[in-house]
């Protein structure tokens, strides 16, 4: 099976304001997921501590300071959020991961 991702369109444009190199990665973590789906085994995907269902798409298999972090939402993987990695920025990590949480939030209240 080849499951979707999709991006909201905030994290469409932190996306577009990476590096070219970290968008290069993104990109191959994106085929990643879009492959294994909810299969995607750590390093590459990692829970978001207390963050409910949130995940992190783990560039480089972890190896860069860069996170997606993401949930299916249905049979759909959304991407709502692009961040610092958690041990890089904490404080920047914290934020991405509140933004992500309120646009899937909108996201879920949409589809019901």
């Amino acid at each position: 099976m080849h499951w979707q991702v999709v991006f909201t369109d905030e994290a469409r444009q932190e996306f577009n304001q990476l590096p070219a190199r970290e968008q290069s990665a993104m990109i191959h973590a994106l085929d990643k997921l879009a492959a294994e789906g909810p299969a995607l085994p750590y390093p590459h995907s990692s829970a978001v501590r207390s963050a409910g269902r949130l995940r992190e798409l783990r560039l480089r298999a972890g190896r860069s300071a860069w996170r997606a972090l993401y949930r299916r939402v249905g049979e759909v993987f959304v991407i709502a959020a692009i961040g610092p990695e958690a041990q890089a920025d904490k404080r920047g990590f914290g934020r991405a991961v509140a933004a992500a949480q309120a646009r899937l939030d909108l996201i879920e209240e949409d589809q019901t």
